[in-house]
Formats: structure tokens, C-alpha cells, sequence
């Protein structure tokens, strides 16, 4: 490495290319007085163990440009998964497309690029568990990781406990795994994979390992990311084995108070009682005499046979690991091709199950039969077969077909199967694929609808008497059932089963043979106003796994609850009030809901010029009365209903479905889009970091953050939807008002706020930056009438109070503003606009 070089700066040349060092003495680890040389000396000198584990992936970077912090006050991290447009033209990259874009990635091949990183302090390094391969051809994962992360209670000890566990399961599926301490928490366990796996498969492998040893010790380990959950316990991290997710480099710095490293670990080491996490010097020292404890990791070879036995048992459980925690799966439906049967005999042997398996291809007898089987595999669930084109096209359904229209149940699609399945019941032998009872639930005949390969299926039913689909102690029942292919880009294999809602009438079995008890339908529910569920503040630090979390944009409007019923709709607002008149463009929502009723939530915004909400635009439709000023508006400034919720469905309440199921059901509930007012805007298949930054690109407030578990908590504020804005915005009350000077002598110049504290109000300051003459018209006598003689609050500042004029607080408003005082109070507030759909006790403080 050839270098001229000053204190502060350096000029070298690494592999060839020239880079310029800077701000070399900054202190980047402030606890420990690392300085960013130090930094960029550790990458050198580390680079040959490191590069190997990071070459040909796609890296994602955590900056911290102004350093890392201390424990109390960490410093500001930016996440970066985009190439930056100042990057060396020599760094090698590849492109990545996702549902909201293009991502370019840079890749880590050589000392010249993990030195540029360094000096742009890009300290932690995250890849996933593949490589690029020619082209940027995404290939299978050449490792499988589990990530071991202590709860609270529980340490490196616990970890270290789980790891000799799961160590025991890998090591007899054939796989060599190699433990590292991540320099944060816990561990991360590699094992080496030969590449003819998918990521999909490989995941359903670590869902089932982690809910086997989860099983087996429910003292220790915990398979589910709900925090809850973990106190005193190890959870076993399966995720960060789909393709877009990754995890943190071996030999990476990591962006704590302390220097400290992901360190690849001998297994004694972790038989020590005082094992902890090594820091970077410590990593140096120890590479010197070990070398890399991870060598042969890029050329190790797993069990084919033991890790495709692996898989089958965790077959059934596939689609349920891959609803949205794993939006970006392949779908596994059929194989089209000169012989759909080859997936199916690949997966079982002739001589060990007494399955029908088939040597010729299959003949299209163009029947119309179907089968649906209870399958008491390693856990319960049903095959659901329709006769096509000489196969019986199949889907396993973990809870069976759903038995009210208002539940939909996740459906995953699997290999074709032969006719002669269609009568199968039997044993299928332990050792072999799907193991376990089979039973015929019921089989018949169907109607063909809709058949649309990969999307849709519309079918109805003819089951016999008796049989699963009929109702109690009574002839069949035709059953018309809808499969709708949720895939995303990358073609997973999830759908979803919906009992259409124009059945016959007459009650039936609920769900399976086990279920006798005869459940009727859900009572009727009449179409009324439900309390909107709210979201809480937050940050990115929220959202602590993003895999159950989806993301929607943040609309710049008013929250509306709409009313469908007898062919015309009602909008009211958060606080109860009527809206319906003020929008006369919304009518036509009926025309584009596929219901009798519905009760819908969204958010009404007015769009400018380039498409975006403008919350000062929607000032001008609020507030109106005369039909005339109405019309004319609507005209000049028609609005947009953006909806976003679905809360019931032709008289079926959808409050205690989760939100994933209700935004599906939403989507086919409503033509949106096109030049009409109303739109379903899609949750963001994307991290939370590109939802933000796509945000900020459209001009929009910020991020909806929503749990894809949570049900709809009406009228409550929950955490399980987190607003992230881009913008340092408050709702506040109006306390008071001070006159203008010039041209406002004798008008409003600033308006005094405040936002409620227990049963008290507490002043914010006073605003008079973005009220325009239209604002001050418009509120300036309604105030007046407001007015009281003395202060509604205590703690307004004197110069404040001097000139001030007292109202009633009734009235709410909206600022923008740059920061917090140490005080309070806010800092160069400028006022967006009144908020008519809010009442004080709305209001609550925006961290």
C-alpha cells in the first residue's frame, strides 16, 4: 500500500486504485478513544479473513459518520442498502429489483473496497446467506445461519447452552456448524450448504429446527420473535435465512460503545462459564494464532439425503413460514412440463410408502373430481386436490377450509399429486415424506368457475353426504370456494381460501371432524361507526423485526371511517363527525366495494401538481356547508380517499383478524385505482429503511409501521401500528391569540398553543410563521366568540402573556417545527393547519 500522508489526511493507493483518507484522528469510539486510522488499520489487517465470508453477496452498511456514541447517548446511524453516488466507479455492484425499485448493492471482493467502506466509517458489514453468481444471478444459499439472541434475563451462557443443541441436530443432518459471538448479544451459529437448496427450503428447515428444539425445551429456547415471549430465554432466529435478509459479516466491527467484533469461536470456547464478546485487538491477536475458524465454510457440502429428510418434515409448516415474514418466496406449485409427476416421485419411494406412485406420465381424462384430506402428519392439517389436466393439483391448508366468509385461511401450494391419490387413506411410513394418518375429509365433484394458472381459482364444491363440507347430519352442501395466489414477484407459493359469501343457506360443520359442536356462522353485525385504531409514535428503533411488520405510506390528511350500506356510504371522522356532504366525489366508493355493506378506514387527502398530499389543500374542502362552495371545490380541488383497512364485510365483523388477513380481504374487496377517488395504496414489500426513503422521495409524511399479527383495537392507541414521520411535526390546542404588527396591527400575528398534560394544559410557545390571511380570516372571528378573560394555563412565560388574548380551548391545530427545548417547548413552529377532525383530548404528545 502506497501512501503520502499528514495527521489529518492521506492519499494511498490499495489494489491498485488511489483513495483518499480523511478526518484520520476523529474519534469514532468514543468509550475507548478509537480513532477512524485505528478502524481502517483493523480492516487491513483483516481483510483476508473477512472477504471471503462477504465476496459476491450483496452488502447492506451501517454508517455512523459522526461516530458511534456512548451507551447513554448512541450516536446517529444511517442504513444503507444503495450504492452511493459518489462511489469509486471501480467498486463492483449488482442490481437487485424490489416491489418499490431497483437497488444497486456493492459487493466486498477486495481490500480496495472494504478500505473505502472504512473510510466512508461504514463499520458494520451485513450480507445474506447467498452469493451473486454470473450476471448477478441470484443462487441458492452456500450457508445456512441461525442467529441465538438473548432475551432479557438470559446471556451469552444461555446462548452458548442452545448452541450445543442445535450443534447436535445439524451435526446429524451432515452439516458442520461453526459457531461465532456477534459482538452484540448473542450468537450465530454457519453450516455450509452445497447450493441445491432454495432460500425457501432452507428456511422451512430452520423454522422446523427452531420449533423442534423450542418443543423439546420450553425452558430455554423460544422460536417466536414476540419479546414477550423471550424473558429468560434464547430466541432461535430462523429468518435471516431468506434471500432478503441478512446478517452481520464475520470479522465485522459492530457499531457499539466498545470496539467489539463478530468473532468466529472455537466450540470449547463456548464451553467456558466466563465466554464473552472479543473486541477488535483481541480479534487480531487471535487470527495471528489460530487463523480463520471459519475456513471451509465457502467449500463444505451438507447431507443431501439428511437435509431433503429435514425438509419434508418441515413441508407442512413451509407455507405457514413463509406468509409476510417471508414475502419474497418462490411459489412451489406445479411443475409444468413433459411429466408433472417427477417433483412427487423424487419425494418418495416406491418401495418404502404405500402411496400410489406412478411410473408413466399422467393422462388428462378430463375429469372434474376433487378430494380434500386430514393429514395427522408431524402437525395436523388438510390436502386440498382439484382434478386438472390428468393430475390433482394440490394445496395444504394448516386449519382446514375456512367456514365463514369473513376468515381466509392460507393455502400452500405443493406438488401435483396422481389421480389415484384422489381415494388414498392409509399409513405413510415413518422416515418417509409427510409421515403420519390419512384420512378422506371429503370428495366429490366440482364446478370450474375460474382457473387462472398462479392467480386465481374459483370453485364450487359438491361434496358427499356426510362428509366434512356438509352441514350437521345433512345432505351435501356445495361449497363455493375462491384460491387467490398473494405472491409477490418472486412467486411464493402462498394463497389464500375464501368461502365465497353467496352460499346456500343452511348452517354447517365448522372446520374439521374434531370440531362436532355444530358453530353457526358469526352473528349479523349492522353496518356502524367503529372508533378508528390509532398508532403511537415512534422511530426505526421500534421496529425490532422487520419480517412481522408491514409498511404503508403515511397520508397527509384526515382519518374517515366509511358506512356502506343500501347502495350509498357514510364518511365520519375519528371524533364522530359527519363528513359525507363535504365530499360529494366519494359517493361512488359503493360502486367500487364488492359487498352489500362494509365498513372501511382510510384517509382523506386532496392532491397538488404532482400527485402528492398537500394537507393545505385539504384545508380549503374542510369546514364547508353551502352545497354551492362544496361543488365548486370539489371541482378545483377534488380529494382522494386512500384506504388502508377493511373492519367489516357484508355483515361479518373482521376486528379479530389479523391485519394481514384484512388487508388481503381488502384488496379483493375493492376496485381501486384508475382515474376514480378511490385507492387501496399496497403494504410495502421492502425493509423499513427503503419505505422511509421511498417516502421522503414521493414528498410524503413518513411511515405506517403495523404489525402483521395485530387485530383491529378500535378506538384504542396501540404499538402495534408505530407512525415514523419525516418531519417533526405536533397536534396542538389554541390557549390564546397576540396581535400582529405592520400590516396585522389590528389582526391576528401569532397564535398561542398548548397540548394537554393530565388534566392540565402545558404551553408550547406561540406560532405565527405559515398562518396565511385565508387562516386568519377564517379563524380570527370564530375566536373572538371563544374569548375568556383569563388564561386557560399557568405556565405562559410573561412576555407571552402581556399582549395576549385568551380563548376557550376548544379549538386543535397542527405545527411543524425544528426541534425541542430542553424546556418543552417548541422550537421555530410553523403552523400547517386546523385540524377540525380532532378535539383536544385527541391530542398527545409526538416524540
Amino acid at each position: 500500500m502506497a501512501q503520502t500522508s499528514s495527521s489529518q489526511r492521506q492519499l494511498v493507493t490499495v489494489d491498485g486504485h488511489r483513495l483518499k483518507l480523511t478526518s484520520l484522528d476523529k474519534v469514532i469510539y468514543p468509550e475507548t478513544g478509537t480513532i477512524k486510522a485505528e478502524v481502517l488499520d483493523y480492516y487491513s489487517r483483516i481483510a483476508e479473513y473477512l472477504i471471503p465470508h462477504a465476496a459476491h453477496r450483496p452488502v447492506t452498511r451501517k454508517r455512523w459518520v459522526n461516530g458511534v456514541g456512548t451507551a447513554d447517548k448512541p450516536g446517529e446511524v444511517f442504513f444503507q442498502k444503495n450504492l452511493e453516488e459518489h462511489a469509486p466507479s471501480w467498486v463492483k455492484s449488482h442490481a437487485i429489483e424490489h416491489k418499490s425499485g431497483t437497488n444497486v448493492y456493492p459487493m466486498v471482493n477486495d481490500l480496495a473496497t472494504l478500505t473505502w467502506l472504512a473510510q466512508i466509517s461504514a463499520l458494520e458489514i451485513h450480507v445474506p446467506q447467498w452469493k451473486f453468481g454470473p450476471r448477478g444471478k441470484m443462487n441458492n444459499p452456500d450457508r445456512l445461519v441461525l442467529d441465538l439472541d438473548p432475551g432479557e434475563g438470559a446471556g451469552l451462557a444461555e446462548c452458548a447452552e442452545v448452541a450445543r443443541l442445535v450443534r447436535a441436530v445439524l451435526t446429524g443432518m451432515g452439516l458442520d456448524p461453526r459457531p461465532v459471538t456477534s459482538g452484540s448479544k448473542g450468537i450465530h451459529l454457519y453450516a455450509a450448504l452445497d447450493g441445491k437448496q432454495t432460500s425457501e427450503e432452507v428456511s422451512a428447515v430452520a423454522h422446523e429446527l427452531a420449533r423442534v428444539l423450542e418443543a423439546d425445551h420450553k425452558d430455554l429456547v423460544v422460536s417466536d420473535m414476540k419479546k414477550t415471549l423471550r424473558r429468560g430465554k434464547v430466541l432461535l432466529d430462523w429468518s435471516q435465512n431468506h434471500w432478503n435478509k441478512t446478517t452481520i459479516t464475520p470479522y465485522s466491527l459492530r457499531g457499539r460503545a466498545h470496539p467489539m467484533v463478530a468473532a468466529p469461536r472455537t466450540w470449547e470456547e463456548l464451553d467456558d462459564p466466563d465466554l464473552a464478546h472479543l473486541d477488535f485487538l483481541q480479534v487480531l491477536e487471535r487470527v495471528g494464532e489460530l487463523g480463520d475458524l471459519l475456513e471451509g465454510m465457502g467449500s463444505g457440502t451438507a447431507d443431501e439425503e439428511s437435509l431433503a429428510e429435514a425438509m419434508e418434515e418441515a413441508g407442512e409448516q413451509a407455507g405457514e413460514d413463509q406468509t409476510n415474514n417471508d414475502g419474497g418466496a418462490r411459489r412451489g406449485g406445479p411443475a409444468h412440463g413433459s411429466d408433472r409427476f417427477t417433483k412427487y416421485r423424487s419425494m418418495r419411494d416406491p418401495a418404502k410408502t404405500a402411496e400410489p406412485v406412478p411410473e408413466a406420465p399422467p393422462v388428462d381424462r378430463g375429469g372434474n373430481t376433487f378430494v380434500i384430506q386430514e393429514h395427522h402428519a408431524r402437525r395436523l392439517h388438510y390436502d386440498f386436490r382439484l382434478e386438472r389436466e390428468g393430475v390433482l393439483v394440490s394445496w395444504a391448508v394448516p386449519k382446514g377450509p375456512p367456514t365463514s366468509p369473513g376468515k381466509n385461511h392460507l393455502a400452500v401450494q405443493t406438488e401435483d399429486h396422481p389421480l389415484e391419490y384422489g381415494s388414498f387413506e392409509g399409513t405413510i411410513a415413518k422416515g418417509e415424506y409427510g409421515a403420519g394418518e390419512v384420512y378422506i375429509w371429503d370428495s366429490g365433484t366440482y364446478d370450474l368457475e375460474k382457473w387462472r394458472d398462479g392467480k386465481e381459482v374459483i370453485v364450487t364444491l359438491h361434496g358427499k353426504e356426510g362428509g366434512g363440507l356438509s352441514k350437521d347430519g345433512g345432505p351435501e352442501a356445495p361449497r363455493r370456494y375462491a384460491l387467490i395466489h398473494t405472491g409477490g414477484e418472486k412467486g411464493e407459493n402462498n394463497w389464500l381460501m375464501h368461502l365465497m359469501k353467496d352460499q346456500k343457506p343452511g348452517t354447517y360443520r365448522k372446520g374439521t371432524p374434531h370440531e362436532r359442536q355444530g358453530d353457526d356462522l358469526a352473528k349479523e353485525v349492522e353496518p356502524a361507526f367503529i372508533k378508528p385504531m390509532l398508532a403511537t409514535q415512534g422511530s426505526a428503533a421500534d421496529i425490532t423485526a422487520e419480517h412481522q411488520w408491514a409498511f404503508e405510506m403515511k397520508w397527509d390528511g384526515i382519518r374517515a371511517i366509511a358506512i356502506i350500506e343500501d347502495r350509498g356510504v357514510r364518511l365520519i371522522s375519528r371524533n364522530g363527525n359527519d363528513l359525507t356532504a363535504g365530499y360529494p366525489e366519494l359517493a361512488d366508493l359503493p360502486d367500487r366495494v364488492h359487498a352489500e355493506t362494509a365498513v372501511l378506514d382510510g384517509e382523506i387527502v386532496a392532491l397538488n401538481k404532482a400527485g402528492r398530499p398537500d394537507f393545505g389543500l385539504l384545508q380549503t374542502r374542510m369546514k364547508l356547508t353551502k352545497k354551492r362552495e362544496i361543488d365548486q371545490a370539489a371541482a378545483r380541488t377534488p380529494v382522494h380517499l386512500m384506504l388502508f383497512d377493511l373492519l367489516q364485510l357484508d355483515g361479518k365483523s373482521l376486528l379479530a383478524l389479523e391485519y394481514c388477513q384484512r388487508r388481503e380481504i381488502l384488496a379483493q374487496a375493492v376496485d381501486a385505482g384508475g382515474d376514480g377517488h378511490v385507492q387501496v395504496p399496497p403494504d410495502l414489500d421492502t425493509s423499513l429503511q427503503e419505505a422511509v426513503d421511498t417516502s421522503k422521495e414521493l414528498g410524503l409524511e413518513g411511515v405506517m409501521a403495523k404489525r402483521v399479527d395485530s387485530t383491529y383495537a378500535d378506538g384504542q392507541r396501540s404499538r402495534s401500528w408505530i407512525k415514523i414521520k419525516n418531519q417533526l411535526t405536533q397536534e396542538v390546542v389554541i390557549v390564546g391569540w397576540r396581535p400582529g404588527k405592520g400590516s396585522r396591527e389590528r389582526k391576528i400575528g401569532s397564535l398561542l398553543v398548548a397540548i394537554p398534560d393530565g388534566a392540565d394544559l402545558r404551553y408550547l410557545g406561540r406560532v405565527g410563521s405559515g398562518l396565511t390571511e385565508r387562516d386568519l380570516a377564517a379563524v380570527g372571528a370564530r375566536l373572538k366568540k371563544m374569548a375568556r378573560k383569563t388564561p386557560p394555563l399557568d405556565d405562559v412565560p410573561a412576555a407571552d402573556a402581556s399582549d395576549a388574548h385568551w380563548v376557550r380551548p376548544a379549538l386543535v391545530g397542527e405545527v411543524q417545527f425544528s426541534e425541542r427545548t430542553e424546556a418543552g417547548k417548541l422550537r421555530h413552529p410553523v403552523w400547517r393547519g386546523f385540524r377540525p377532525d380532532k378535539k383536544p383530548s385527541d391530542v398527545v404528545v409526538e416524540v
